[in-house]
């Protein structure tokens, strides 16, 4: 007997079609659609082989949020310091685009001292004494640049490769390409402190990625997940019959249609069980020393940085760790040493850390910001004088797995306008990033409305100079 053709359902025609073409077809359509990674995968957090051999297994991206003045911590201009209060050379100006403030405003040189640190003798601020003793272990990259110029843009091309919404995060190509090491933990794991990114969840967003590979936002304290834990009321055992109830509708629901999704659903099912006793146990900082949760200091992001350590032992690849006290577009010279203070500490310690326990081998730590500052000024009086954005030349660093240490690569000009050597663009810094994780950018690509869409875009060369 034939069935009424009119009572199938689209679902049903393509997964039954004759020699398998239906479900290769749903499977094209739902890889189009961003709901499917690969083909017959039902667990897509499963660790999966890098293209060729990897220096890093973790990454912790520390995410200093308005735009760090690297004019007065990282990038010393002697030429600047003696041009003080006067009118920027007219070469200088041409081609490029100020935002908030014009060319009458005055240079405005370094606030503050600098200081040779370290073995190596990288120069940085007198305001970063504690960073500045980790310099021997950190690469300095003083030559960034793009074309992003408001916050959100900035935010998304540093994250994302491109200053446009929708597109995955570095951390969500990781764990795509990658898979976690974690079986009770998200692969990708944020930690915010204070205000939230102007672009918001974008910044840690899986794009046209499955959402299995998105950032999971963690608190520091309390609940690390929302409406993650077990009623009170529900004994355990009843809320494990629960699940595996779900889980026994689901297969006999993935039988019928075939469809991956439903694989992925039971995966992500299983993951919260297991992360209701895991996520709890990562904040218990009983284990830890008296002497190693007071090296981190008391803040809210001291404390996300010894839970981001404690998050790559416990085998998620990248941890975003927020602050955001750099938008200094008036006060820089009051504001820019309490912000200075916040983080200097805790970051060393994540350092020492790391270090000391063997992990910092393996573990790439980042500190960026979404641009530079301009040299100068916004507002022409220097007592409460800011700095406008600035994304044609700023500062990022880098430690561990697989980067040089004691190392400064690139040059801005005389008066830290433009980048003079070594330029290196966000595309490239991304290329570079995976690169550490043994994936060639090229080859890491996802089928998106019809094209192979990878993080660097058409772009992006990995920069060797740096890398060990």
């Amino acid at each position: 007997m034939q069935p009424d053709i009119g009572l199938l359902t689209r679902r049903r025609f393509l997964t039954s079609a004759a020699s398998g073409l239906g479900a290769v077809a749903l499977a094209s359509m739902l890889r189009d659609d961003g709901l499917l990674a690969q083909s017959g995968d039902s667990d897509p957090l499963r660790p999966r082989p890098p293209h060729f051999e990897a220096k890093a297994k973790a990454c912790i991206f520390i995410f200093l949020i308005g735009g760090i003045s690297q004019v007065d911590l990282f990038d010393r201009k002697p030429l600047l310091q003696r041009l003080h209060g006067e009118r920027i050379p007219e070469s200088y100006r041409r081609g490029v685009r100020l935002g908030q403030t014009n060319y009458n405003a005055p240079l405005m040189g370094a606030r503050f001292g600098f200081r040779r640190y370290g073995r190596c003798g990288m120069e940085m601020s007198e305001l970063l004494p504690y960073f500045g003793s980790c310099a021997d272990d950190l690469t300095l990259i003083r030559s960034m640049h793009h074309e992003a110029f408001d916050h959100a843009p900035g935010e998304l091309e540093l994250c994302t490769g491109k200053d446009i919404p929708g597109r995955p995060t570095m951390g969500s190509w990781l764990i795509y390409g990658l898979g976690s090491e974690s079986r009770n933990l998200p692969g990708y794991v944020v930690l915010l402190n204070g205000r939230s990114p102007k672009a918001r969840s974008y910044v840690w967003g899986s794009g046209y990625l499955p959402a299995t590979y998105q950032g999971v936002l963690f608190r520091n304290q309390g609940s690390p997940i929302l409406n993650l834990q077990t009623p009170s009321e529900m004994a355990p055992g009843l809320h494990r019959a629960q699940l595996d109830a779900i889980r026994s509708l689901n297969e006999l629901h993935h039988e019928e249609t075939g469809d991956p999704r439903v694989a992925a659903q039971i995966a992500a099912y299983e993951l919260a069980y297991r992360m209701q006793t895991a996520a709890p146990e990562l904040l218990d900082l009983s284990g830890e020393t008296r002497a190693t949760i007071e090296s981190y200091g008391a803040s809210d992001f001291a404390r996300s940085l010894l839970l981001a350590r404690r998050l790559v032992e416990r085998g998620v690849r990248f941890v975003t760790v927020t602050h955001h006290e750099w938008d200094h577009h008036d006060g820089i010279a009051a504001g820019l040493p309490d912000a200075c203070r916040q983080i200097d500490r805790p970051i060393a310690a994540l350092l020492q850390d790391l270090k000391r326990r063997g992990l910092l081998e393996s573990t790439l730590v980042v500190g960026g910001t979404e641009f530079g500052r301009t040299a100068i000024t916004q507002g022409n009086n220097f007592a409460n004088a800011g700095r406008d954005h600035h994304p044609h030349a700023f500062t990022i660093w880098l430690a561990g797995a697989g980067v040089k240490r004691g190392f400064t690569l690139g040059e801005t000009d005389e008066l830290c306008w433009r980048v003079a050597e070594d330029p290196v663009h966000t595309h490239d810094f991304h290329a570079t990033l995976l690169h550490l994780f043994g994936l060639d950018h090229r080859r890491l690509t996802f089928r998106h409305q019809g094209l192979d869409m990878r993080l660097t875009d058409v772009a992006g060369t990995v920069v060797n100079k740096i890398l060990e």
